[in-house]
């Protein structure tokens, strides 16, 4: 099947759907052609986990939660590039280890009981206490590792002092309060790609009032941020609901107040086709994902399109990554010739091709997905020599392994979560097929709930899985990361997350934090190549397909931009009454 390599093109698409007539009656025209007023309503297919900033793990979770909180920096929704957020701007030193931060004033916390009713003012104070949090050891602190471990001045000694119950005095020694209004973070070594830790959902900023009143279970579904919407109503598996911040400091550039939205409403539908009814009936604004069945019609239909069709399919490519992962430290998968018989006993263009019906990219370079902005700066994707389809070579190596025609190899099931769709249970049976053939070896397959899923993956009790990994900034780090050895803990029960694979390799470890000192980027990336093909010769994952957005947004929606994380910032995001939608 022929592939569409289109990087953010719209198409529009023949269905009929209802109008949102409430919504239509709200809307109030603002300066610049923009409107006010409407709900957004948009799906998810499994449940959220936790909304704590430091115990938000995957991506439903974020989805919900980026539209609340707010840290020094975010990402642009229209081209993933570092803006300013609560930080209206930054410098730094020369040799980029000193990072001083203007906080804005003004900003308000969303009101809450925990303040005695209304919110109040932000200042640099609330990071210094956010950041040393972020420092401090705790079964629910899941992002130090990624963020300040080993990079900021004192953040290794704070956490350790916190894991020995004795807090060291002053808190993080590289964070430092200037004034109310002034932020200074000194590194360990210099680090140009700072800014795009700080975006990470760990760096949000949320009240200590909260935390002391509410803890840190009690945030799993309460949220008190600073950001464009506040945490309205959780009707867990059903729905929440997300309304307008009127103290939001954000404005657009014709001095509108933002949001333009009233409210931003996430239903959990689980079955896509159910979804994806409800999208044309006009019930739901936007749609993530088609059923894997209904692209081709879909697609189709591109050519029947009309002048004014009543919604759009955006489609990209996405730094996202399908892949099953191994519990190394185990047998059988502590042996790297059997995760590589595995990793050549599948044919990935055929997956894409047939059982996805062209839904993604085959993932024969490496762990890191082959898009542009990555190549444009050096990273050669096409050098790495990846997995190929060998059924020959996957049982030499099965053989060499002890296991010749499969024989002796242990029963093993393949973990997967429900939800995404038929996606994930259609590659599942595609895979355990080539298996058979290619190496005589039977695998259960065992479908749960999302997160049960990521309970057993992360606490090492499952040997073989389905994961995914979406780009928490645009740089290969964020994909690399996942391997560190840094983030694994000592016992095999103890959580373990990004490196839930528990992968361990000092070469590669070795390669992956020279990287992070340079501040080069054409030679980080050739440190990160050079450790993207160590985890490939370690048959470290088994990537299945990188993948590609096709995403549905009603017409009369607008300013919804699709990038290549799926990352969305709905602040900007309007509707457009009936008139003005037929007429663009």
């Amino acid at each position: 099947m022929k592939k569409l390599f289109l990087p953010f093109v719209a198409f529009t698409l023949i269905y009929s759907c209802g109008q949102d007539t409430t919504t239509e009656g709200r809307l109030k025209a603002l300066n610049g052609g923009k409107f006010s007023g409407g709900i957004l309503r948009m799906n998810e297919v499994e449940d959220f986990r936790n909304l704590y900033p430091l115990d938000i793990t995957e991506v439903v979770s974020f989805r919900i939660a980026n539209q609340i909180y707010e840290g020094l920096v975010k990402l642009s929704q229209k081209d993933l590039s570092v803006v300013p957020a609560l930080a209206e701007s930054w410098t730094k030193n020369e040799d980029a280890t000193v990072w001083t931060f203007t906080i804005r004033k003004g900003v308000k916390f969303h009101d809450d009981e925990c303040f005695g009713g209304k919110g109040r003012e932000i200042n640099a104070q609330d990071f210094k206490w956010a950041f040393d949090n972020l420092c401090t050891a705790s079964p629910h602190n899941q992002w130090f590792g990624v963020t300040f471990k080993g990079r900021v001045k004192g953040a290794d000694e704070y956490y350790q002092s916190t894991k020995d119950k004795k807090p060291l005095a002053g808190g993080i020694s590289g964070v430092k309060v200037v004034d109310d209004y002034t932020l200074e973070i000194t590194l360990n070594q210099p680090f140009a790609g700072f800014l795009n830790v700080l975006v990470i959902q760990g760096c949000y900023l949320f009240p200590k009032e909260a935390f002391e009143k509410y803890g840190e279970d009690g945030l799993r579904a309460k949220a008190i941020g600073t950001g464009a919407f506040m945490l309205k109503t959780v009707k867990e598996g059903e729905a929440v609901i997300l309304e307008r911040n009127p103290d939001y400091w954000g404005k657009d550039a014709d001095g509108n107040q933002l949001p333009y939205l009233d409210a931003v409403r996430f239903s959990f539908i689980k079955e896509k086709k159910q979804e994806l009814l409800e999208f044309q009936k006009g019930n739901l604004d936007m749609l993530f994902r088609i059923p894997t069945e209904n692209i081709g019609d879909i697609m189709a239909d591109l050519d029947k399109a009309k002048e004014n069709p009543p919604f759009e399919l955006q489609l990209c490519p996405a730094i996202s990554l399908f892949y099953y992962g191994f519990l190394h430290p185990v047998k059988p998968f502590d042996d790297k010739r059997v995760c590589l018989a595995f990793n050549h006993a599948i044919d990935r263009v055929k997956i894409v091709d047939y059982t996805l019906k062209g839904e993604g990219i085959p993932a024969i370079h490496g762990m890191v997905p082959p898009v542009a902005n990555f190549e444009s700066k050096g990273y050669d994707f096409k050098a790495l020599k990846g997995y190929t389809f060998d059924p020959d070579l996957a049982k030499k190596l099965f053989a060499e392994a002890g296991y010749p025609n499969g024989k002796g190899f242990p029963h093993i099931t393949l973990q997967i979560n429900s939800g995404g769709g038929d996606r994930n249970v259609l590659t599942a049976q595609v895979i355990q097929s080539m298996l058979k053939e290619n190496l005589n070896i039977d695998i259960n397959i065992e479908t749960l709930p999302f997160t049960q899923h990521l309970d057993k993956v992360e606490n090492g009790q499952t040997l073989f899985w389905r994961s995914g990994w979406i780009s928490d900034y645009p740089d290969p780090e964020s994909f690399l990361t996942l391997l560190s050895s840094t983030h694994i803990p000592v016992n095999l029960t103890d959580r373990s997350f990004p490196n839930s694979t528990r992968f361990k390799n000092a070469k590669y470890d070795s390669l992956f934090t020279l990287a992070g000192k340079e501040i080069d980027d054409k030679k980080r990336f050739e440190l990160y190549m050079q450790a993207d093909q160590v985890q490939i010769d370690e048959g470290a994952l088994m990537p299945i397909f990188y993948d590609e957005i096709y995403r549905l947004v009603q017409k009369n929606v607008k300013d919804f931009d699709v990038n290549a994380m799926e990352y969305r910032d709905v602040s900007r995001v309007y509707f457009v009454p009936d008139e003005e939608k037929k007429s663009k």
